[in-house]
């Protein structure tokens, strides 16, 4: 009898797994809420089922890629040697058609029920995070997430532009806010999964830098978080009620980043933890602030 393993057979939730299905959901749940803010009434349903499903698509054609990029180092680590890709259940041709059939489904969906500009924007986003960061910048830098975490910062943007058609800036501080998000949430995960990091050899900070300096860079990027959460109440964009909530959820952002930066045991998989319940709770009350509260009025520019 021969010694080699044979794979098991793909399964449907092999391929539900390419799909990163919770990071999706997160994803899909900041569009929806782009989508509700850009008017103060109701999204049509036609915009907001198909417009949701377009860019999940494209976001799970995004990592199928991601899955089939780093199949080599998802077997040295930990949190990935089950995937599917990894272990052979799935292999690279299939990877690469499924990926190819998500994509271009999203991309027709987009273009029949929203516009062009939701459409090419949604792919320049694919292309960032399967090819420009998956491919590259994962493996160059250890500013791999602030550099790359933009196209994981623009779903409330993509929903905002699906109903409008066009950019606006409260949309873009949608954006702003999770691309300040995204630094001291991954690298709260790098720090607890650094040794799988080290082994896989991707320069994640805590790597090439260590935790300490890692930890350092969390609180600071937590701070410029918290100041730039302030800056849609500024704007008039939101009321008292988002001021107080963005407060309150940033002072339990910047006592983990603290524990974490204290190397309080456990801290880096909690802090992690509660920057998802963070992000999921601020775009709650900006949709509730939305809803509930009076519109403010925008500032006027001098001219």
């Amino acid at each position: 009898m021969s010694d080699v393993l044979i794979p098991a057979r793909a399964i449907w939730r092999d391929y539900l797994e390419l799909c990163k299905p919770n990071v999706v959901a997160l994803m899909i749940m900041t569009s929806a809420i782009g989508m509700l803010l850009s008017v103060p009434g109701i999204v049509p349903w036609q915009i907001m089922v198909f417009g949701n499903l377009g860019i999940a698509l494209c976001a799970a054609s995004a990592a199928t890629v991601n899955h089939m990029v780093d199949r080599h180092i998802d077997l040295k680590m930990a949190r990935t040697i089950n995937r599917p890709v990894a272990q052979g259940r799935i292999g690279d041709k299939q990877a690469v058609a499924f990926a190819c059939l998500l994509g271009a489904a999203g991309m027709i969906v987009l273009k029949v029920f929203t516009n062009n500009l939701t459409m090419w924007l949604t792919c320049a986003a694919l292309i960032g995070y399967a090819f420009i960061y998956t491919s590259f910048l994962k493996r160059a830098t250890p500013q791999n997430i602030v550099i790359g975490g933009l196209a994981g910062a623009v779903p409330p943007l993509l929903g905002w532009t699906a109903v409008t058609g066009h950019v606006h800036h409260n949309a873009l501080l949608l954006v702003l806010v999770i691309f300040a998000w995204t630094p001291p949430h991954f690298w709260a995960l790098a720090i607890h999964r650094r040794e799988d990091y080290a082994k896989a050899e991707i320069p994640m900070m805590p790597v090439t830098h260590g935790n300490k300096l890692t930890a350092l860079h969390a609180v600071l990027y937590t701070f410029m978080l918290i100041a730039i959460t302030l800056l849609p109440f500024a704007t008039r964009m939101f009321n008292w009620l988002y001021l107080a909530g963005a407060l309150v959820l940033g002072a339990g952002f910047l006592y983990w980043s603290v524990q974490l930066y204290r190397e309080k045991p456990g801290a880096g998989m909690e802090t992690f933890k509660y920057s998802i319940i963070y992000l999921m709770a601020l775009f709650v009350i900006m949709l509730l602030d939305h809803y509930l509260l009076p519109q403010a009025q925008p500032l006027q520019l001098l001219h």
